[in-house]
C-alpha cells in the first residue's frame, strides 16, 4: 500500500527532462496505482456488503428513518460497536448516508432497491457472499497451482447455503414467467401431469416451487451431496409434498432409461467431474418427445470472446476458485465456468442430442438457457 501510495502522491507534473515515452510510462503507472487501491477498497466494501446482507443491516436500515447507530443497534438486535464500524465502512463507501451533525445514518431507496430482501430477485447483496466463500478456500486453491488437483466441495462450508439462496433469486423467480415458457407448451404439460428430474439439484430450490406449483406432476432431484440432499428431504417433509423426492446419486452412475419427460440441469454440468457422461446419461434418460432444459454460464469458449462480458472476471474467478477446482478434484476435466457455449454444443451433439436452441433472457445476463430435445438415433 505504501508504494502505492507514493506513486499516486507523486507530484504530477512530470519531470521537464523526462521523454514522452517516459512520462507516458509513468503516467501508465499511476493509472494503475490508482485503479488498483480502487480495487482494494472495493474489495472490502464487498465483504462488508456480505456482513450486512447477513446480518439483516441493510433490512434493518431501509425500514428505518435515519437513525443513529445506538438505534440501528437495538432494531437490529446486534452490537452496537460494531455496527458503527460497518456504519464507517459503507458511509465512506458511498452506499450509506450521514448526517455529521445528528450523527444519523440513512439508506437511501435506491439502493435499498438493490440491497435488500425484500427487493429480490434484484437483491445484489447477496451476490456479494461469494467473495467469503471463495476466500476460505483461498489456500488450498494456491496449493493446487502447485500441485494441480483440485479443491473438494467439501472445503466449501457455506456453499450450498449461498448457492440456494442464489438458486432462489434467479432461478425460482424467474421459472413460472421466463424460464418455463423457453419450451412451447411446457406448463400445460406440467400442470396435467409428467415426470420431471432436476441433475445436480443442490438444495432442490427449484423443484420445491414446482412440485407444488404443479401438483399433478412427479419430480425427482438429484445430487450427490449427502448435506445437500438431507436439507432438501428435510424440507419436502416440511412442507407435506408427496409429488417430489431427491436421492443422493453420482449423475456419472446415473442409469435412468427414458423414465423423463423433462430433465433440468441449474449451472450444474461444468463442474461435474465427468460432465459428458453426465450428459450420455440425461440424453438416455429423457423420453423421444422429451426435452433436456439446461441453464449454464453465458460465455466463449476463449477467453478473447469474453473480453467485454459485463461479469468477465467474476466468471473466471469463481471458476478459478470453485468450479474448475472441484472438477479437477473428482478427477475430471475441470471445464470451468467459462466452458462456452461452443464447447457445449459441441459435448451436447457427442453426447446424442438433436436440435439445441440457445436462449438468454433479458433479466439473465450470466446464463444462456439450452432447449434440448433428444436425437433418436444412437440411444443405446
Amino acid at each position: 500500500m505504501a508504494a502505492a501510495d507514493t506513486i499516486v502522491e507523486r507530484d504530477p507534473q512530470i519531470a521537464p527532462d523526462y521523454s514522452r515515452e517516459e512520462q507516458d510510462g509513468v503516467q501508465k503507472i499511476e493509472a494503475f496505482a490508482e485503479r488498483m487501491l480502487g480495487l482494494f477498497n472495493d474489495s472490502a466494501l464487498t465483504l462488508m456488503v456480505s456482513i450486512g446482507h447477513r446480518t439483516g443491516l441493510f433490512d434493518v436500515l431501509a425500514d428505518l428513518d435515519p437513525s443513529t447507530s445506538e438505534e440501528i443497534a437495538e432494531a437490529s438486535g446486534l452490537n452496537e460497536r460494531y455496527i458503527r464500524e460497518w456504519l464507517g465502512a459503507m458511509t465512506t463507501g458511498g452506499i450509506v448516508q450521514h448526517n455529521p451533525n445528528s450523527h444519523r445514518y440513512w439508506l437511501p431507496a435506491e439502493r435499498a432497491a438493490l440491497l435488500t430482501r425484500a427487493a429480490s430477485p434484484n437483491n445484489l447483496a447477496s451476490v456479494s457472499q461469494w467473495f467469503a466463500v471463495l476466500g476460505s478456500v483461498e489456500d488450498r486453491v494456491v496449493e493446487a497451482f502447485r500441485h494441480g488437483k483440485g479443491v473438494p466441495y467439501s472445503a466449501y462450508g457455506r456453499f450450498h447455503e449461498v448457492m440456494a439462496e442464489e438458486s432462489g433469486q434467479t432461478v425460482v423467480a424467474a421459472l413460472e414467467e421466463h424460464i418455463l415458457p423457453l419450451v412451447p407448451g411446457l406448463i400445460d404439460k406440467l400442470e396435467q401431469g409428467i415426470d420431471v428430474v432436476d441433475v445436480g439439484c443442490g438444495r432442490g430450490k427449484a423443484l420445491l416451487y414446482l412440485a407444488e406449483r404443479f401438483p399433478r406432476s412427479r419430480f425427482t432431484g438429484i445430487d450427490f451431496s449427502s448435506e445437500a440432499m438431507q436439507a432438501a428431504t428435510a424440507e419436502v417433509a416440511e412442507r407435506g409434498l408427496e409429488n417430489l423426492e431427491f436421492e443422493c446419486r453420482d449423475a456419472a452412475k446415473w442409469d435412468a432409461r427414458e423414465e423423463f419427460d423433462l430433465v433440468l440441469a441449474f449451472d450444474a454440468i461444468h463442474d461435474q467431474p465427468a460432465p459428458a457422461r453426465v450428459l450420455e446419461n440425461i440424453r438416455r434418460a429423457v423420453r423421444p418427445d422429451g426435452v433436456f432444459l439446461m441453464q449454464d454460464i453465458a460465455a466463449a469458449s476463449c477467453v478473447h470472446g469474453n473480453m467485454n462480458h459485463p461479469v468477465g472476471p467474476f466468471i473466471y474467478t469463481i471458476s478459478c476458485m470453485h468450479c474448475m477446482s472441484v472438477s479437477l478434484a473428482g478427477g475430471g476435466p475441470g471445464l470451468g465456468a467459462a466452458w462456452g457455449k461452443e464447447l457445449a454444443l459441441q459435448m451436447l451433439s457427442d453426447a446424442g442430442f438433436g436440435d439445441v436452441r440457445v436462449e438468454q433472457l433479458p433479466h439473465d445476463i450470466i446464463n444462456y438457457y439450452y432447449v434440448v430435445t433428444p436425437s433418436l438415433e444412437g440411444r443405446g
